[in-house]
């Protein structure tokens, strides 16, 4: 049985294990599986979990929303629909209809002062109501989304756009098939297909490559409107492939370009220095007497996030972009070498503000190494069982179910008791776990994929600094801080009918074990994660005492000060974390034992990074073996052919490596003949295979 068909089965398991995990119903535990493959896939940023469902009489069911209306002017609300069941009838045209109406219907309750009044003050439905009402100013649009593990009809084929009192109302659906389409994809998305018709009409282009160029590219003036249009369709989208501009430009607003758009559009081309862009694919046609572009596949902005953002804006604010234009560099990158190529352009095109790891994606160094370590080594088994485990670090979406599927049923029993699906993470787990370690759970809160920005950002800077740094030390490190992260959020959820009231979990867990991680460093010690890793599991003190700090964090994320509109957003701002670190507890004596002083955990740091190192040189010299004495005389003849610079030291070992079968080079040697081999290949050198 394929891949695809197992997938149904694949997603009611991952479930139920969350559901046991964390002690969440199915449905929560449903909503927790896919949404991060929703906001990985750029329709919304965040998706935010607040389960409202009126009398059967009223009709009225919310799951929650996403995104903030004051920046985007959109308001997004969605309903789940989970059937847990594989043999669901498909979802009827008849059913979708009266899904999204519930939605609406607590939309027009949560704009009645007295319906809002009227819930509970702690309850999840309150707060929404209360945020919807606070910001519905803002709105210009309405987006409702259905999350379903069902399949919808075939005879449903879309939606037309309603409106809701003045505002237009767009649909979208999330089903079984949708949701396994977008994991079963290589980069974990839907194609970018911009239909420039659709967006103001094809756009004349100036081809920028001889006819015998490996790759193309083209100039081209851009409408203002053309952009803003484009912007408005994939915003953020656009951008994942810079994360500077991931970081910085979303919805950022320059003045000065705000300023030309409004007061001399005429002469926004001369005074702004445009985009630069890439695309997997272009179709160019003749049009009136000259070449136009009038579709892109796969489009990315590398560089002019800012001024894109800023003529989105002015679209928004209605004025005039007839006589705007801006000028528009683009690369067509086929797929099979845009996850490289891509971000080498995006990190040459900022240049002149040079970023750490602007590559910061799975090809990245640092993922592969948490790859490769995560499929060697073993953890500890745990108390009372006799088989080892791994944690499978999955670098890239579908990874696991793809080695899965490729096993035979033996095999695949055997996998999945190395590889049991509780002890599967993927990037975003491993920032939320990270970035809450290192006290910033205001961006955690943020939403997974800009944390993962934030994180990709902080871990670049460190990689170029010292890679020797993230070794097997460090994974083991991260593993014991999943293992609290999981424990704190079923700790949360087992609390409910006790001190925790619903609805704020993800930011209680944050903040809770980043209070925790302050304490403790206040205190000059560390936490024992090398203790985590050997048990696998947090040891009682420990939960007794992140109990107290999330109930206390909790009580605290429930209380923002006057003026502030929310929790929710209270725990996304910078004075919430300040307040809440300067809170003074005394929680940490029943954790004596499993602290250590930091002294200790520098010591484990450095034998960590000595140990890196030692496996690196191991490594290469193995890789410098592989290659050969062909594959190294292949090597120096490009350098010279190229006259690709290298120091006289290269140049020598370079030479000693084209004889390895008379004398093998050293770590040492090895380290830096790689690192020539991995400049060369960068540089456009390809070793031929037969």
């Amino acid at each position: 049985m394929g891949e695809a068909s197992d997938f149904p089965a694949i997603l009611r398991e991952d479930v139920r294990l969350l559901s046991e995990a964390n002690g969440l119903s199915m449905e929560e535990a449903f909503f927790q599986r896919v949404s991060d493959t929703i906001t990985g896939s750029g329709e919304v940023d965040a998706l935010e979990y607040f389960h409202h469902r009126g009398s059967t009489s009223s009709g009225i069911r919310i799951d929650g929303w996403a995104g903030d209306p004051r920046k985007t002017k959109q308001l997004t609300l969605f309903v789940i629909d989970h059937a847990d069941d594989q043999n669901a009838p498909t979802l009827t045209g008849t059913e979708l209809n009266g899904l999204f109406k519930r939605p609406l219907r607590f939309l027009k309750s949560a704009l009645d002062e007295n319906w809002r009044d009227a819930l509970e003050e702690t309850s999840p439905g309150h707060e929404l109501a209360h945020m919807i009402d606070l910001y519905w100013a803002s709105v210009g649009k309405i987006r409702l989304l259905l999350i379903t593990d069902r399949k919808l009809s075939s005879r449903v084929d879309g939606r037309e756009m309603t409106e809701f009192l003045d505002r237009p109302v767009s649909y979208s659906v999330w089903d079984i098939t949708r949701l396994e389409r977008i994991e079963g994809s290589a980069m974990g998305r839907e194609d970018i297909i911009v239909d420039l018709d659709e967006h103001g009409g094809p756009v004349p282009v100036l081809a920028a490559h001889m006819p015998d160029s490996p790759y193309e590219s083209y100039l081209a003036a851009l409408p203002g409107a053309t952009l803003a249009s484009i912007y408005d369709r994939w915003q953020a989208r656009l951008l994942e492939q810079n994360v500077r501009v991931f970081l910085q430009a979303r919805g950022n607003v320059n003045k000065g370009i705000k300023k030309t758009i409004e007061e001399d559009p005429s002469m926004f081309f001369a005074y702004n220095n445009g985009i630069t862009a890439t695309a997997e694919a272009v179709e160019i046609e003749d049009r009136d007497g000259g070449p136009v572009m009038t579709r892109l596949t796969n489009l990315q902005i590398v560089n002019g996030g800012q001024t894109s953002a800023s003529i989105h804006a002015a679209l928004r604010n209605k004025t005039d972009l007839s006589k705007t234009f801006v000028q528009m560099k683009l690369s067509i990158v086929d797929a099979e070498r845009a996850e490289k190529i891509v971000p080498d352009i995006s990190r040459y095109a900022n240049s002149q503000n040079k970023i750490a790891a602007a590559d910061f994606f799975s090809n990245h160094p640092f993922h592969v190494r948490m790859e490769e370590i995560s499929r060697r080594i073993y953890a500890p088994a745990k108390d009372g069982a006799f088989t080892q485990s791994r944690w499978f670090y999955e670098r890239a979406r579908g990874q696991f179910a793809d080695r899965r599927s490729r096993l035979t049923i033996a095999q695949r029993k055997k996998f999945d008791l190395e590889h049991p699906r509780a002890q599967l993470f993927s990037k975003t787990d491993l920032a939320k776990a990270e970035m809450t370690w290192r006290m910033r759970p205001e961006i955690v809160c943020l939403g997974a994929q800009k944390n993962f920005a934030h994180f990709a950002h902080a871990i670049g800077k460190q990689w170029d600094k010292n890679d020797k740094a993230f070794s097997e030390e460090w994974f083991k490190d991260a593993i014991g801080k999943l293992i609290i992260f999981k424990k704190t959020e079923r700790i949360v959820s087992d609390a409910a009918g006790s001190w925790y009231t619903g609805g704020l979990r993800a930011q209680t867990v944050c903040y809770a074990i980043a209070k925790l991680v302050r304490d403790v460093t206040d205190a000059g010690q560390s936490l024992d994660l090398r203790k985590l890793w050997t048990d696998q599991i947090p040891p009682d003190p420990l939960v007794v005492v992140l109990d107290r700090y999330a109930q206390a964090m909790h009580m605290h994320l429930l209380s923002p000060p006057a003026g502030s509109s929310n929790p929710s957003e209270w725990a996304k701002k910078k004075p919430c974390v300040d307040a809440a670190m300067a809170m003074d507890f005394e929680f940490l004596d029943p954790i004596a034992s499993i602290l250590i002083d930091n002294g200790e955990q520098k010591t484990r740091i450095r034998e960590g990074r000595k140990d890196q190192k030692l496996v690196d040189g191991v490594k290469a010299q193995a890789d410098t073996a592989t290659l050969g004495v062909a594959g190294w005389t292949a090597v120096r003849d490009w350098v010279r052919s190229t006259k690709m610079r290298l120091t006289p030291t290269e140049s020598g070992i370079l030479d000693a490596a084209t004889r390895v079968n008379l004398k093998p080079l050293s770590e040492a040697q090895s380290i830096k003949a790689m690192a020539v081999l991995d400049r060369a290949r960068e540089s456009g050198f390809e070793i031929e295979t037969t």
